[in-house]
C-alpha cells in the first residue's frame, strides 16, 4: 500500500465514524509559545482536550507533520526514527473512549476493507492497573492473554511515569499496538491514549477521574507504510526513498544499506526533508529557539556530506525531490522551492567556510589528549565543537575511536542541556496554569465585537494584578478598592477593544463606570482571552461590575491606517521584489509600520522608490476595503494570502482590497485604500540573513516626516554656509575634511587648513522644488552620518566642533617640526655607553614622538633610551623606546613608560621596544620624568 493511499484510508475510516477531519496545523505553531514544533497530532487540540474553548466538533482525525529532535542521534542509525515525519490521530472530546477507540484501531488494522493485516501479526500493552482496556482486548477483541503485555507507568502512562513522579494535570493511561516482523522483532505502530484522570499530589489516590474523558492516538505514517510495504526501514518507503536515491545522486555515491554511507545517505534524506519543510513556512536557519534547530540540522547533514569527500554545498539540490515525494499531501511546496533551496544554500556556504576549523579543533584536541595521557574526550570539549562549529557529537566519538579514545556522553549531554536553557532552545510545559487559566476555563473566551462597535456595555469578570511578568502571573481578586500605580488587568465578558495579534498592537482606552475608571493602556490575547493592561485610576472595581468599555477612536483608526497599508506594501512587494517576498513578521502602531519579510539582498533606491509610488497609487485609486467570513477552503479558491505560522479558524476573516489583494488577517482595518491619507518609507534595512524590513508611515506622522525631510536640506544648508541644493555635495566635503585631518595628526604630516570649514562647490545638484530628489539627498546624508533625521543637525555640530579641534591640534603639532634631533640628543646623557633621552617636547603627538624616536636611535652611537612626553588639552602623552640590545638584556620599554604614566595619573604600554602612554595630570610631569631617568640609570648599571 502507497504512503499516500495509507494516509487517505486512515482519514476516511475515522471519518466513516463521525470524527471531522482537520488539516495538519502548521509544523512551527507562532501561536502556541509552549512547543518550538508541533510535536504530536494533539497539540493543535490541547484547549479542546481541557474544556478551554467552545467544541465546534466532539471528535476529530488528522495527519499532523511533526518535528521532534529528541532522538537526533537515532536518525539514519535506526529503521524507524526521524526528526520530521507524519501522525496519523484521532481525537475525542468527551465523545467515544476506550472501548470505541480500541474497537476501531483494531478493525482498520485487521478488516480487508482498510488494511487488512493478519491479527496473528499484531500485539498490544496496557497499562498494569488498565483492567477495563485488557478486558476490551481480551474478552472482545478476542486477542489471547499471550499477546496482552501489562506494562508500568514509564512505558504505559502518559506523561510517563505521572501517577507517581507527576506533573499534575490532566493525563491517562496507554494501549499501544505491536506489529511483529520477520526477523522476530517488533515495532510500535499505534498508540491510545485515555486521558481520564486529572492527577493531584502525590499517590496514593491521586488520580481523579476527569468528568469527560478524552481520547488522543497516534499512528506512525512512515512506520506503518514500512510495515505494510514490507521494507527494512522508513527510508525505503515509495515517499521517502526517492529522495535517498536523490541524496545519493547528488552525493556522487552508490547507496548501500548497510553501509556507513548508507546511514549518511538516510540522514541527509531526514535533514533536507525537515529542512525544506520548515523553510517553507518561513522559518529560516538561525541562532535561536527553531532557527537553530533548522542550522544544527543542515549542519549535520553538510558534514555527512563532508565525510563523503564533498566540499561545495548540496543539500539544497534535494529540496524539488522533497517536494515531488511529498506533491499529493502537501502540493504547496512546489511554490517554494526555489526560496527554499536558496535558503539552505546559504547556510551550507557559511558552513563550509567553517568546516575546516572545525577539523582542525579536533586534531589539536587530540594531540593535546595524547600530550596529557587522556583517554576521553571532554564532554565540554565535544559540546563547544556542536555550538561553534556545528560538528555532531558522534562524528567526534567516530573519529576518536580511530585514535582508540572513548567519548565522555554524559558530559556532552549536561552541557548541552545547559547550552539548551542559555540559548532558548529549551521547550516549557505543554500545559500551562495561572490565573488566567483559570479564567479561560470559565469563560472560555472573550468575544470580540469591535469590528462592529469601539465602545460597549460589559461585565466585569477577572481582576488581575501584575503585567504578566514572566516570574509572576499575578493573582486573581474578587475586587481592587482603591486607585493605584500598580500594573493590573481586566478581563471582560465581552470586548470591543482588539487584542495584539498579527502584528497589530492592542487598542488602549477606557473601562469605566460611575465608581470607577481603569485606563487601558494596552490590550493582550491569552489564547481565546481578550485581557485589558491597565491601571485602576478612579474608584473601586468588583468583579461583576457593570460597564462601559470605550476604545480609543482616534488611536484605532491610525492602527487601522498603518494595517491596511502594509497589505498594500505586501503587494507591492511581490510585485517588485518577486512572490519570494514573503511575511516574516509585522508590527502594526499608530500611523507607523514595520514588516519583515525575506529578501537575500537590499532593495535598491529605484525599486524601493517604485514601491513606494505603487501603494501611493493604491491609495489615489480609492479601492474599497472589505471584509467576508468566508471557510478556508474558499479563501484558498479565492486566492487569499495565509501566512505559515498563523493560525486560522475555520471559517476565517478575509480582508479585500479592490482586486489587487486578500489577505486572512483579523485586524482591524480601513474601508476604503485612501484613508491610508499619506504613505512615506523611512527605513529598508537587514534584520538577519536573508530577511528585511521596510519601516513606513502613515496618516499624519507621514505628513509631518515629508515636511522634516523637506526642512532638513534647508538646517544642513545654514549649518554648512551653502545653498539648499548643494547640502549633500556640502556634507560630504566636511566629512571628508575630517578624515582627511586625522589622517594628517596621526602622520605627523599636516597641511594648510581654514579654520572654520568652508564649502567651495559649484552649482546646487539637488533639484529642492523636487520632493523624490530632496528624499534621495536626505537618505544619502543620513546614511553617511548613520544617524536618524531628527539627529542630523547634532551630528554636523559635532563634526564641526571636531574639525576646530583637529585643526587646533594640527596647529600645535606643527610646532613640533621645529624639534631638533641634534638638541635631543644634547640634552641626553650617556650612562654606561648607553645614550638615554627623557625630556618633555612641545607639540609633540605620538606619531612624532615614535619618528623623532626612531632617528634618535640611528644617529646616536650605540645603544639609547629615549622617553618623550607632551601636554596636549591637560592631558600628558608619554612614547618611550629601546634599542633591541637593550631588550634583549632584559629591559622593557612598557614597564618603563608605564612606570612614568602612573606617575601622572595614568596607564599604558606596548612592545618592548616601543611603548605609549598617557595621564591626566600635567602638574606631576616634572617629577615623574626625573623618576624616569632615575629608574633608566639604575637598570642600566645594575
Amino acid at each position: 500500500m502507497k504512503t499516500d493511499e495509507l494516509r487517505e484510508k486512515y482519514l476516511a475510516f475515522f471519518e466513516s465514524k463521525g470524527c471531522t477531519r482537520c488539516p495538519s496545523d502548521v509544523l512551527v505553531p507562532a501561536w502556541d509559545h509552549s512547543v518550538l514544533f508541533t510535536p504530536a497530532g494533539m497539540n493543535q487540540f490541547k484547549d479542546h482536550f481541557l474544556g478551554k474553548v467552545k467544541l465546534d466538533f466532539t471528535s476529530a482525525t488528522t495527519c499532523q507533520k511533526c518535528l521532534r529532535t529528541g532522538d537526533i542521534d537515532n536518525v539514519g542509525r535506526t529503521a524507524f526514527h526521524h526528526t520530521f515525519f507524519e501522525m496519523l490521530g484521532n481525537f475525542s472530546f468527551g465523545d467515544y473512549f476506550k472501548e470505541e477507540a480500541i474497537h476501531w484501531a483494531w478493525e482498520f488494522l485487521t478488516d480487508k476493507k482498510w488494511l487488512g493485516i493478519p491479527g496473528d501479526r499484531l500485539s498490544v500493552t496496557v497499562y498494569k492497573d488498565d483492567d477495563e482496556a485488557h478486558s476490551i482486548w481480551h474478552e472482545k477483541i478476542k486477542l489471547p492473554e499471550s499477546r496482552i503485555n501489562r506494562m508500568d507507568e514509564d512505558e504505559n502512562f502518559w506523561p510517563a511515569s505521572a501517577p507517581s513522579e507527576g506533573p499534575d494535570g490532566v493525563c491517562g493511561p496507554c494501549s499501544e499496538i505491536y506489529y511483529h516482523l520477520e526477523d522476530g522483532s517488533d515495532v510500535e505502530i499505534w498508540n491510545l491514549v485515555f486521558t481520564q484522570f486529572n492527577r493531584t499530589g502525590n499517590p496514593p489516590d491521586n488520580l481523579l477521574p476527569l468528568p469527560s474523558k478524552n481520547i488522543d492516538t497516534g499512528m506512525g505514517l512512515e512506520r506503518t507504510a514500512s510495515v505494510l510495504q514490507g521494507v527494512p526501514t522508513n527510508f525505503h518507503i515509495d515517499s521517502l526513498f526517492p529522495i535517498v536515491e536523490a541524496a545519493a545522486d547528488v552525493c556522487g555515491v552508490k547507496y548501500v544499506y548497510d553501509s556507513d554511507n548508507g546511514r549518511r545517505l538516510r540522514r541527509i534524506t531526514d535533514h533536507a526533508r525537515a529542512s525544506a519543510f520548515t523553510i517553507h513556512e518561513n522559518v529560516y536557519p538561525g541562532a535561536k529557539d527553531a532557527r537553530y534547530v533548522i542550522r544544527r540540522l543542515i549542519r549535520r547533514a553538510v558534514l555527512d556530506g563532508y565525510q563523503m569527500k564533498l566540499r561545495e554545498p548540496f543539500l539544497y539540490k534535494l529540496v524539488e525531490a522533497v517536494a515531488n515525494a511529498s506533491k499529493a499531501a502537501y502540493p504547496e511546496l512546489s511554490q517554494t522551492t526555489t526560496r527554499v533551496a536558496e535558503a539552505i544554500e546559504a547556510e551550507e556556504k557559511a558552513f563550509f567556510d567553517t568546516i575546516d576549523g572545525g577539523m582542525k579543533r579536533i586534531e589539536k584536541l587530540f594531540t593535546h589528549m595524547k600530550s596529557e595521557s587522556q583517554a576521553m574526550v571532554p564532554g565540554d570539549d565535544a559540546a563547544d565543537l556542536q555550538k561553534t562549529y556545528g560538528v555532531p557529537p558522534e562524528l567526534v566519538q567516530t573519529l576518536a575511536a580511530e585514535q582508540n579514545f572513548t567519548f565522555d556522553w554524559e558530559g556532552y549531554r549536561k552541557s548541552m542541556d545547559q547550552h539548551s536553557i542559555d540559548s532558548g532552545a529549551g521547550q516549557v510545559a505543554l500545559f500551562q496554569t495561572g490565573p488566567l487559566e483559570t479564567l479561560k476555563e470559565s469563560l472560555r473566551e472573550t468575544p470580540f465585537i469591535g469590528y462592529e462597535h469601539t465602545s460597549a456595555k460589559a461585565i466585569v469578570k477577572g481582576i488581575i494584578t501584575g503585567d504578566d511578568d514572566k516570574d509572576d502571573d499575578g493573582q486573581l481578586l474578587s475586587h481592587l478598592d482603591r486607585p493605584s500605580d500598580n500594573p493590573m488587568r481586566i478581563v471582560l465578558d465581552h470586548s470591543p477593544f482588539y487584542g495584539e495579534s498579527g502584528g497589530q498592537v492592542g487598542d488602549c482606552g477606557v473601562i469605566e463606570n460611575d465608581d470607577f475608571t481603569f485606563e487601558v493602556r494596552d490590550t493582550q490575547r491569552h489564547a481565546s482571552l481578550i485581557v485589558h493592561h491597565g491601571r485602576l485610576v478612579r474608584g473601586a472595581i468588583h468583579e461583576g461590575d457593570q460597564c462601559e468599555a470605550k476604545v480609543d477612536v482616534e488611536n484605532r483608526t491610525a492602527l487601522a491606517r498603518a494595517h491596511s497599508a502594509t497589505h498594500i506594501l505586501h503587494h507591492a512587494l511581490h510585485h517588485h521584489v518577486g512572490r519570494h517576498a514573503e511575511q516574516q513578521g509585522s508590527k502594526v502602531e499608530a500611523d507607523r509600520l514595520r514588516f519583515d519579510f525575506t529578501n537575500p539582498k537590499a532593495i535598491p533606491d529605484d525599486i524601493l522608490a517604485k514601491i513606494e509610488t505603487d501603494v501611493l497609487a493604491k491609495v489615489s485609486d480609492a479601492e474599497p476595503i472589505r471584509w467576508d467570513t468566508v471557510s478556508l477552503a474558499e479563501a484558498r479558491e479565492a486566492g487569499a494570502m495565509m501566512l505559515f505560522g498563523e493560525k486560522y479558524p475555520d471559517p476565517c476573516r478575509m480582508v479585500s482590497m479592490g482586486t489587487f489583494s486578500r489577505e486572512l488577517c483579523g485586524g482591524t482595518h480601513l474601508t476604503n485604500t485612501s484613508q491610508v491619507q499619506a504613505f512615506e518609507v523611512v527605513v529598508e534595512e537587514s534584520v538577519s540573513t536573508g530577511t528585511r524590513r521596510i519601516e513606513a508611515l502613515t496618516g499624519a506622522r507621514a505628513e509631518e516626516h515629508r515636511a522634516q525631510t523637506r526642512e532638513l536640506l534647508s538646517l544642513v544648508a545654514s549649518k554648512l554656509g551653502c545653498q539648499p541644493g548643494q547640502a549633500l555635495d556640502a556634507l560630504v566635503a566636511l566629512t571628508d575634511d575630517v578624515k582627511t585631518l586625522k589622517k594628517e595628526l596621526s602622520s605627523g604630516k599636516a597641511g594648510k587648513h581654514s579654520d572654520t570649514f568652508q564649502f567651495k562647490g559649484g552649482k546646487s545638484t539637488t533639484d529642492t522644488n523636487d520632493y523624490q530628489a530632496v528624499r534621495t539627498a536626505v537618505r544619502a546624508i543620513t546614511r553617511r552620518l548613520n544617524v536618524s533625521i531628527g539627529d542630523v543637525g547634532d551630528r554636523i555640530d559635532a563634526l564641526l566642533a571636531d574639525r576646530e579641534k583637529l585643526v587646533g591640534e594640527l596647529k600645535t603639532a606643527s610646532e613640533g617640526d621645529k624639534v631638533s634631533i641634534d638638541d635631543l640628543i644634547a640634552s641626553g646623557e650617556t650612562v654606561d655607553g648607553t645614550l638615554v633621552v627623557v625630556t618633555e617636547v612641545s607639540g609633540g603627538n605620538p606619531n612624532l614622538m615614535r619618528g623623532w624616536i626612531d632617528q634618535i636611535r640611528k644617529k646616536s652611537n650605540g645603544d639609547s633610551a629615549v622617553l618623550l612626553a607632551s601636554v596636549a588639552d591637560g592631558k600628558v602623552v608619554l612614547v618611550g623606546g629601546l634599542s633591541h640590545s637593550l631588550v634583549e638584556r632584559g629591559l622593557k620599554a612598557g614597564e618603563w613608560v608605564g612606570a612614568a604614566a602612573k606617575a601622572v595619573g595614568g596607564g599604558g604600554g606596548g612592545r618592548p621596544d616601543m611603548a605609549q602612554a598617557g595621564g591626566k595630570d600635567p602638574a606631576k610631569l616634572p617629577a615623574a620624568l626625573e623618576e624616569a631617568m632615575a629608574s633608566m640609570k639604575a637598570k642600566l648599571t645594575a
